[in-house]
């Protein structure tokens, strides 16, 4: 015989959870996550294994053409057209950070945005270059016997460790972005880029 619930006893509840969604879908995550590992085994390796160096500089340069190709194709919140503002919105959003106005945006805000852009062209130039200097030192690599491995060498690998330390600092300036983002609207971002979903709010763009 079933038992009555005193009409005094409160009846509980689960609680209800914010409702998440998928923001970045698994090619974003396994691009973004190799991207670290091989730029990194790339720019570390330099001077311990010519081998390792420059299989790592492919395997950057065929995930950055993935990303060029799925930045045209892919889901919403990674095409360009979702994250790529003009300089004006990118400037207004960063006014906005010291305020603590700035807004909260599902997939990149405007300054992640123009970040995403920059990354990717300080790659292009660092994998062009790399390859233009083995082509001109070891005669080898997609470029040999092209105009640009025609110059000196030297010349060629002082632009290639440029674009490197440019995209090593434009890393950190990513880091130091998402862990302030993180704390303004409190919500781990990183986490956000393993499992690929975040919360959903009223005030989202």
């Amino acid at each position: 015989m079933n038992t009555p619930i005193p009409s005094n006893q409160p009846i509980t509840s689960s609680p209800v959870l914010p409702e998440t969604v998928r923001v970045w879908d698994p090619l974003v995550r396994v691009f973004h996550w190799s991207l670290v590992l091989f730029f990194f085994t790339a720019y570390l390796s330099e001077d311990l294994s010519e081998t390792l160096h420059v299989w790592s500089g492919y395997a950057v340069g065929g995930l950055i053409t993935f990303r060029l190709l799925w930045g045209l194709i892919g889901t919403k919140h990674a095409r360009f057209t979702d994250f790529v503002r003009s300089p004006r919105s990118v400037l207004a959003y960063v006014k906005a950070i010291p305020a603590g106005k700035a807004p909260r945006y599902l997939g990149h805000n405007p300054a992640g945005g123009a970040m995403v852009v920059a990354l990717l062209l300080s790659l292009t130039g660092t994998i062009v270059f790399g390859m233009a200097t083995l082509g001109a030192h070891d005669q080898a690599g997609p470029l040999s016997g092209t105009w640009l491995a025609s110059f000196n060498d030297h010349t060629l690998k002082e632009i290639h460790e440029f674009f490197a330390n440019s995209t090593l600092a434009l890393v950190f300036l990513h880091i130091a972005g998402v862990l302030f983002s993180s704390l303004h609207h409190r919500e781990n971002l990183v986490r956000s880029m393993i499992h690929g979903r975040k919360q959903r709010r009223d005030n989202d763009h």
